[in-house]
């Protein structure tokens, strides 16, 4: 059963790790998904709850990384506070009207709309946006680095 349960886990990381580069996917709940599969099919021989705790706290950071990567783009990219709200916004409204790809056009148009209604030149405001846009890139890493972590610690405690 436990080369079953590893295998099953293996897949789940590898589904997961692309649903952190594709936004199609719930890349880190399938990554923490396979290793509650992995801990229930081994009857948690392995794994303990410290283990899960960890891993739980690092899938609320990757969580919380979707919504500040755009708006610590934008402030990084010059861009006001209001920018920043605009693409946290925009990360939201973009997700329930455009499901998937809302979390790239959603932002930009967030930290655009924010700037151009603060009165600022549109060259400005797009390169605000483009701003977003960086920040959601080096999230993405962030976050791909954090999955990595979360499957190279389960690799260590199995």
């Amino acid at each position: 059963m436990e080369t079953t349960a590893l295998i099953l886990a293996i897949l789940l990381f590898i589904v997961g790790l692309l649903g952190t580069i594709l936004p199609i996917l719930p890349g880190a709940i399938l990554i923490y998904g396979g290793m509650l599969l992995y801990g229930y099919l081994t009857k948690f021989a392995t794994l303990d709850a410290n283990f899960f705790l960890l891993q739980a706290l690092v899938l609320g950071l990757i969580f919380s990384v979707d919504f500040l990567a755009s708006a610590v783009g934008t402030r990084r990219f010059k861009g006001s506070k209001q920018a920043a709200w605009g693409a946290v916004i925009g990360t939201i409204v973009g997700l329930i009207f455009l499901g998937p790809l809302g979390i790239i056009i959603g932002p930009f148009l967030g930290a655009v709309g924010a700037e151009l209604l603060r009165g600022i030149q549109v060259k400005q405001a797009v390169r605000v946006g483009f701003g977003t846009l960086v920040g959601i890139l080096g999230g993405t890493v962030l976050k791909l680095f954090a999955g990595i972590l979360m499957i190279v610690y389960f690799f260590i405690r199995i």
